[in-house]
């Protein structure tokens, strides 16, 4: 229930923020709003890593720990979850002259998908499936609203 109303909430945040951009954006030309849509899509990749760094939702909440298991104590996994997949390899930040986007790479997009909704996948090539506890990868909250809509301003002063 409560991720239903979560989805809604950011459903309308994110309508409000498009349409506050396409004013603005409205105002620039292609080239330069190519230029500065790149650069908010690298700033929110940022925060993302960032978040994803600090094992915390984009809202702020701390993620479910990992589950122990029997191995947990000799030859363990020792980093945290994922590492590789905040990089910029897997972590692709585009702009054209009418959006930008930041999305998982192709090669790791079902990954990301089962643990960002907490979806069963298989753990191994027997095929033992496992539903893993939801983990919000990417999304955007209230602060970092705040800080786009600021960098925004800042970028159109120029």
């Amino acid at each position: 229930m409560s991720r239903q109303m979560d989805g809604d909430f950011a459903v309308n945040n994110l309508h409000e923020v498009d349409a506050w951009l396409a004013a603005l954006l409205g105002k620039l030309e292609p080239a330069q709003r190519k230029k500065m849509l790149r650069e908010v899509a690298q700033d929110v990749r940022r925060i993302q890593q960032a978040s994803i760094t600090a094992q915390r939702a984009p809202d702020g909440t701390a993620w479910e720990p990992r589950r122990m298991t029997a191995r947990a104590k000799k030859g363990r996994v020792k980093r945290k979850m994922f590492t590789k997949l905040k990089t910029a390899k897997y972590l692709k930040a585009t702009a054209s002259a009418d959006s930008a986007t930041v999305q998982f790479d192709n090669r790791v997009q079902r990954l990301a998908r089962v643990h960002h909704y907490g979806l069963r996948d298989s753990v191994n090539r027997q095929g033992l499936k496992v539903k893993y506890p939801s983990r919000a990868l990417l999304g955007i909250k209230e602060p970092m609203e705040s800080q786009l809509k600021s960098f925004m301003i800042g970028w159109l002063k120029y």
